[in-house]
């Protein structure tokens, strides 16, 4: 096994995607957009995990909740799953409706040791109904959850430890968090479970501004990774052994697809200091 660098699919990235398979290692693909499609339409996403590795993403299942995943949803998603025959499935650490309410974005529960206990419980269920344990994404938020009792890293840890789970690092989010509550990326970057980590998510956003708030940066993908993202991930990878699947997410604002193509160049020259920096160190 060795790091791998690639992009997530966006129905307006297809056609470059294709034109440029071979400078692409991991494709990611958004579950939802797939999930009610015939089984037929579905398949297509067999013929392109056929051409490169290919991880299903999840975005709406609200693992991280006191809620009980809804089984209609694990059945949909256990579908997708064995239709397509991904590498693997992710799902972020977030809770996204309430009390029967969308609330229409992920948002960060209070981390607490009963949103722990949630938490695994609806990972258990999703890894039951699927057949394989999620990859569980950290995710950004513009306030601190209320009521909590532990910092993100801590919280982090303890349900991947009790899940026994592996880790989507999303470095962005990690980054923004860091700097909307006055924490050191870096550090905060050491203090997360770094030996769990198998897939990484590199992506943009933008700074608000409110006049009677502080500034916060928001995690968006609809701008290009900073160079402070990607001096993290040189970091991780000086940190942890283990290959590392790095996705450039990307929503919307596309630029054109060469500047696509050099962040995940920048994400290899990343990698590469950064397991040459680790070989020095265990070398000495």
């Amino acid at each position: 096994m060795r790091d791998r660098v690639g992009l997530g699919w966006r129905g307006e990235l297809a056609a470059s995607i294709f034109e440029h398979l071979e400078a692409i290692e991991v494709l990611e693909v958004i579950a939802e957009d797939w999930l009610h499609l015939a089984r037929r339409k579905q398949a297509a996403l067999r013929a392109v995990a056929c051409e490169r590795p290919l991880l299903l993403h999840g975005v709406s299942l609200g693992l991280a909740s006191s809620i009980p995943v809804h089984d209609r949803r694990l059945a949909c998603m256990a579908r997708l799953y064995e239709t397509v025959r991904p590498e693997a499935w992710s799902e972020h650490l977030a809770f996204v409706r309430a009390g029967g309410i969308e609330i229409g974005h992920l948002a960060a529960p209070p981390r607490t040791p009963a949103t722990i206990e949630g938490a695994c419980d609806n990972i258990a269920r999703a890894a039951r109904a699927i057949g394989a344990t999620p990859v569980l994404e950290n995710i950004a938020t513009l306030i601190e959850p209320p009521a909590s009792t532990l910092d993100e890293p801590a919280w982090t840890s303890a349900i991947l430890r009790n899940c026994a789970a592996p880790m989507l690092l999303d470095l962005h989010n990690l980054y923004a968090n860091a700097l909307n509550f006055g924490r050191d990326p870096a550090q905060m970057l050491a203090e997360m479970p770094l030996q769990r980590v198998a897939v990484v998510h590199l992506s943009g956003g933008h700074w608000l501004k409110p006049e009677h708030a502080p500034a916060r940066l928001l995690d968006d993908h609809l701008h290009d990774v900073p160079e402070a993202v990607f001096e993290l991930l040189e970091l991780l990878a000086q940190s942890v052994p283990q290959p590392l699947s790095v996705i450039i997410e990307r929503d919307g604002n596309f630029p054109l697809f060469e500047r696509l193509l050099a962040q995940m160049d920048q994400a290899r020259a990343a990698l590469g200091r950064g397991r040459a920096a680790r070989a020095l160190r265990e070398a000495a």
